[in-house]
């Protein structure tokens, strides 16, 4: 009787433990969706955001061909209405070309802050920026040809060369911050591996009593990698351990036609999102 009342109470245990370790699987699984919801979500904004912006600098540069055409028009004639649609054109056509180049630097403001990273959108950003260029060299050749008919607007000296300095200013700050955000997106992508015995490993002190990267290790001795592009990386060897964490399944482990292994990394940001440095011991 003792002995079924004890089984009895075991099975009782291993049902609640199986219950409770269901239900934390589920409570994982949730936190987990919902993240990646939050995530999906903030670059679904970002991403509209500037999407939105780009329309706001179309739009303007539509207005801007369509007050051209507008002085085009009014060029052929003689009277004082046509000189005034002109001056109004010229005047709107140039608030528009300062709206559209104080949009352009919040599209590249959004686009550095931004979790979504993509060449091309700045490729398109690079476009808009020769736009406002073309834009203004327009501008200098209708300036020229309405002093030819004897039209002088007395504020288009000044606002040209202003332009002209703007545009300079503009396409140098440009080069830079391309710059600067190609060496981030490279720094952000790269990553360094090494492969070796546990008697290489000790040798480096990337590997002190046990632990891995713990100590003041030589860096020199690891292979420095871009992750977008490297994502398999031969181990030579047919034993392989992997001595740093990284998601199991952002990566396989599979033999050659030696019989050798090798590290297939199949989701590279989940594989290197918790360490950039990647330990495999091999014999």
């Amino acid at each position: 009787m003792k002995k079924l009342l004890f089984l009895l109470v075991c099975l009782t245990a291993m049902v609640g433990c199986k219950q409770e370790k269901a239900k934390i699987d589920a409570d994982v699984a949730l936190q987990t969706r919902d993240s990646l919801n939050r995530i999906i979500a903030q670059r679904d904004n970002e991403i509209n955001d500037m999407m939105a912006t780009m329309n706001e600098i179309d739009e303007g540069f539509r207005e801007i061909n369509k007050a051209q055409g507008r002085v085009n028009l009014a060029k052929a004639g003689e009277g004082a209405n046509d000189k005034a649609r002109i001056r109004e054109n010229i005047q709107f056509i140039q608030s528009t070309m300062q709206q559209n180049r104080e949009l352009i630097e919040k599209l590249k403001k959004q686009l550095r802050t931004s979790s979504f990273k993509s060449e091309e959108l700045k490729k398109t950003i690079e476009n808009l920026t020769l736009q406002l260029e073309e834009k203004d060299a327009q501008l200098i050749q209708l300036r020229t040809e309405l002093e030819a008919k004897d039209i002088h607007i007395a504020e288009l000296d000044q606002k040209i060369d202003g332009l002209n300095s703007n545009v300079s200013n503009l396409t140098k700050e440009s080069n830079q911050k391309s710059e600067t955000i190609t060496a981030q997106d490279k720094q952000l992508n790269t990553a360094w591996f090494v492969f070796g015995t546990k008697s290489e490993l000790k040798a480096q002190n990337i590997l002190v009593d046990g632990k891995v990267l713990q100590a003041n290790f030589n860096r020199d001795y690891f292979t420095k990698i871009d992750i977008r592009i490297d994502k398999e990386i031969k181990l030579y060897s047919k034993s392989a351990t992997m001595l740093t964490a990284h998601p199991s399944n952002s990566y396989t482990l599979q033999r050659d036609a030696n019989k050798q292994y090798i590290l297939r990394i199949t989701n590279p940001q989940a594989f290197w999102s918790t360490s950039k440095y990647l330990v495999v011991l091999v014999k």
